[in-house]
Parts: structure tokens; sequence; C-alpha cells
């Protein structure tokens, strides 16, 4: 695939994941949190599956496969979502989509760590420049959903463990395709997400008899488009371009989580969340490389 269709297939899973957060705010205050999570993530990882039998990809994995996909599974659908949907559930959208934003900087130091190269000086700064943005965005201010709480750190820790996944994906990738990986990790995590539901929130499924035709409308749109097609797209675009180009482009996420969630949740924006917005994608641009790559790219041209 061309490399622009890339980009324009990382836009578009950006924006239905920035649209998710509002969606799931609303929906884990009618059914508990890690409930509604295990059966929509079950619910995607049978819609990427059928997606994959149509087009073919269906294969046995090796026992090395095995390996990522077990890792992946924990990191990428038990611990992300768990701890992303129990955040949701106490803090704002608004705050959970700017925590969010701080995965392309975490990416690009994650992978250059993992990958023994280590950070520059301007991804360093680029590291606190987004942490800063995290922290003026959460900790300024008073009032409810303001200041820090419980919710934000469950969602930075959704976001580390995401982060964690995508160095496992970009391992696979060598030799399972990541669409067939992301079926396979939701498959697989989904049953143990189930397994926590029951003991941490017992008589939670029969919430979902308690719902309505608008309630499934978005439970479906949550499973199908931004669950099972965002992460199959996003996957895939990390086995093509790269855990630390791909994730570049999350730096739209918290635009389009702020802009959403002012608009169908009414909640209120402030300068604070501006101003932490534009530390965060001051610290991808550094942190991520990007600056240093345009940097030395102008350098060459004025050169030649």
């Amino acid at each position: 695939m061309k490399q622009w269709n890339i980009y324009l297939m990382l836009v578009f899973v950006m924006f239905v994941w920035g649209a998710n957060l509002p969606i799931l705010k609303y929906l884990v205050t009618i059914v508990p949190p890690v409930t509604l999570t295990a059966f929509r993530v079950l619910s995607s990882g049978f819609v990427v599956l059928l997606i994959l039998w149509q087009m073919k990809l269906l294969r046995k994995p090796t026992k090395q496969e095995w390996k990522y996909i077990l890792l992946g599974a924990l990191t990428n659908v038990v611990a992300h979502h768990y701890f992303l949907n129990i955040g949701l559930s106490i803090t704002s959208g608004t705050h959970g989509g700017l925590i969010l934003g701080t995965g392309p900087m975490l990416t690009a130091i994650s992978a250059a760590i993992i990958l023994k190269y280590f950070p520059t000086r301007i991804q360093w700064l680029g590291l606190l420049l987004g942490l800063a943005g995290v922290s003026v965005s959460i900790l300024v201010g008073g009032g409810e959903s303001n200041g820090a709480n419980i919710g934000d750190f469950y969602v930075l820790l959704a976001i580390l463990a995401q982060v964690l996944s995508y160095m496992v994906v970009s391992k696979a990738a060598k030799t399972l395709d990541p669409r067939l990986l992301t079926a396979y990790m939701m498959l697989v995590g989904a049953p143990v997400l189930i397994a926590i539901s029951f003991v941490q929130e017992p008589g939670g499924f029969s919430k979902f008899g308690e719902t309505t035709p608008y309630f499934w409308g978005l439970f479906l749109a949550s499973a199908i488009i931004c669950t099972a097609i965002g992460h199959l797209m996003y996957n895939y675009a990390v086995g093509k371009a790269g855990a630390t180009k791909a994730a570049i482009f999350m730096n739209l996420n918290p635009l389009f989580s702020m802009l959403l969630s002012a608009i169908f949740l009414s909640e209120i924006l402030n300068i604070r969340h501006f101003i932490g917005l534009f530390l965060i994608v001051a610290g991808v641009i550094l942190g991520s490389g990007a600056a240093e790559d345009m940097w030395k790219k102008r350098q060459k041209s004025k050169i030649s």
C-alpha cells in the first residue's frame, strides 16, 4: 500500500478513536465498565475474524507467534481496555483524551529504549513537555473532573499498556499479519476480561437487559468501527510504517476527543486544556523525532 494511503488510514483511525472516548464515557454510565469492555472487545474480535475470513487471511499461528499473541492480548486488550474503561467511569472524556495524547511520545521513547537506541536531548525535552501538558490539564483547577484523581491515573496506565503492546505488534509483524494478530489478541483477551467482570462486577451482565436501542447503536459503533476496524487498521499501519512513525498521528487523538467530548457530552473546555494540548503536541513532535528529521532534511536541501 502507498505511504499516503497509510497516512489517510491513520487519520481516520485517530478520528474514530477520538469519537470512541465520549461514546465510552456515556456507555459506562449504563453498564459497569469492565463488563462493558469485556463484551465489546469480544464482539470486536468476532467482527475482525469475520473480516479476515472473507479476506482469506486466516491461518494457525506458530508457537513463537502465540507468545506475541498472548503478550499482546495481556497488554493491548486486557490491561489497556480494563484501565481505560475504569478510568473513563471516573474522569472526564476531555481528560482521558489529553492523557491518551501522550501516546506518540511514550511510544517513540519506549521504542528507542527497547531497540537500544537511547533518546536524544531533544526527545527528552519532548518527553518533559508532554508530561507538563498532562500536568497542566489535570492538576490545575478545581471542581468536578478537574484536579488529579484516580481516574486520570487509570487512563495513564491504559496508554502505557497500549504503548508496550505496539512494541509487541512491531516484532510480531515480521512473520504474522498485524490484522490477524489483532483478531487473535481480542479473542484471547476478551475471555480474561469477562472472567474479571464476573468477579469485580457481579450482576453487571444483567444491566444489558435494561438498555435502549440508542445504547445498542453506540455499543455496536464502538465495537465494530472504533475497536474492530480501528485496531485492525492501526495495527496494520504499525506493521507497515513502524510503531514510532504511526504513533506520530496519535497527536490528533486528543484534538478529536476534546472537540467531540465538548459537543456530545457538553464538557467545558478552558484555557488550561488548550495549553495542555499545545504542550502535548509539542512533546509529540520533539519526542517522536519528527522535528529532528525535518531539521536534517532542511539542512541537506540547503547544502544541495
